[in-house]
């Protein structure tokens, strides 16, 4: 079987984009290959986080793994910071890579923008997300393509390591779903849905109630000619609503033109309403059901040991092969 590795930060209610564009394509990939699953909650301490919320984030994340069809009878699902491996290689990698190519990365620039200076781990933390990858041995890497520069990053330290110190890691690979890779705001078209937006109405969280969903999208921007077509380029609002559509639905985008040819963005809109809100429910039923539930903590901690078990076997093949003592 293959090894898929992935992650999602536990830093608030997670959006339809971080759903549709990366943790779904999660529930496929455990049924063909080993599956880890990881709440990266070392990563969302690059910026300054409340203990509290940390701890309840952390947890939610974990459950809406579940929610939304992890099965931990077929995948690992852990938090990042029970296994201590993930901090350990990302300082080997830190010590492999250049200040050149982490400043290059588009997410350090765009998270740094118009400040003075910058927490260092927000510098140095795709290091950390290429030792969260390679501890397991990974082939693919299901993400959205916004990480696509931070799994090249990726491959290029494994190739490094393995051209200096011998065959360690595997250069994992990138998947990308073809509908849904990337659901965009829906207050500006042209940027990636993103729970930093200010607009609470720019995106829909998995967690949002009826009410919201249907302002959110009623709201949405679009364009002045009425007609239901995908062209991103020229309707870049109707196009992403397309996607989500087609993404949530399972209908395909020419079979949904079709659909609403001639009818305008009102139906369209209030039609759209429905298929996200019918499918947001079904997952809000689990969610509720999980996350005050004693099993919850029970399959971190079991998934805690499953990874610790392959992390430390990565950990003493690279020792080993930098020349480090091992007793």
């Amino acid at each position: 079987m293959k090894r898929v590795f992935s992650g999602v930060q536990p830093t608030g209610n997670i959006t339809i984009g971080n759903y549709l564009g990366a943790i779904k394509q999660f529930v496929t990939y455990q049924e063909d290959n080993d599956a880890f699953y990881c709440v990266v909650d070392l990563h969302s301490i690059t910026l300054p986080q409340d203990p509290k919320e940390l701890h309840k984030n952390s947890l939610s994340v974990a459950a809406m793994y579940m929610a939304v069809g992890l099965d931990p009878s077929k995948c690992t699902i852990f938090l990042q910071s029970s296994v201590k491996e993930h901090a350990e290689l990302g300082w080997f990698l830190q010590c492999m890579s250049s200040t050149g190519e982490l400043s290059r990365m588009t997410q350090f620039k765009d998270k740094s923008r118009g400040q003075e200076s910058a927490p260092t781990g927000l510098f140095t933390y795709p290091t950390l997300m290429a030792a969260d990858i390679l501890l397991y041995d990974t082939n693919y890497v299901p993400v959205g393509n916004d990480q696509k520069q931070h799994l090249e990053l990726t491959r290029d330290l494994a190739m490094r390591f393995n051209n200096r110190f011998g065959k360690t890691f595997v250069v994992p690979e990138y998947k990308e779903q073809k509908v849904g890779a990337r659901i965009m705001s829906l207050d500006e078209p042209t940027s990636k849905m993103s729970k930093s937006n200010p607009n609470e109405h720019s995106r829909i969280c998995l967690l949002d109630p009826p009410n919201k969903v249907k302002k959110s999208l009623m709201r949405s921007t679009t364009d002045s000619d009425m007609e239901v077509r995908f062209d991103p380029e020229n309707k870049a609002g109707v196009s992403n609503l397309l996607t989500i559509y087609s993404a949530f639905s399972g209908l395909s985008i020419k079979d949904l033109e079709k659909k609403y040819e001639g009818l305008g963005y009102g139906t369209f809109k209030k039609e759209l309403v429905v298929v996200v809100n019918d499918s947001l429910a079904e997952i809000q039923d689990k969610y509720n059901k999980i996350i005050d539930s004693p099993e919850l903590l029970e399959v971190l901690k079991t998934g805690a040991d499953r990874a610790r078990e392959v992390a430390s076997a990565t950990m003493d093949r690279v020792k080993k092969n930098m020349g480090f003592v091992t007793l």
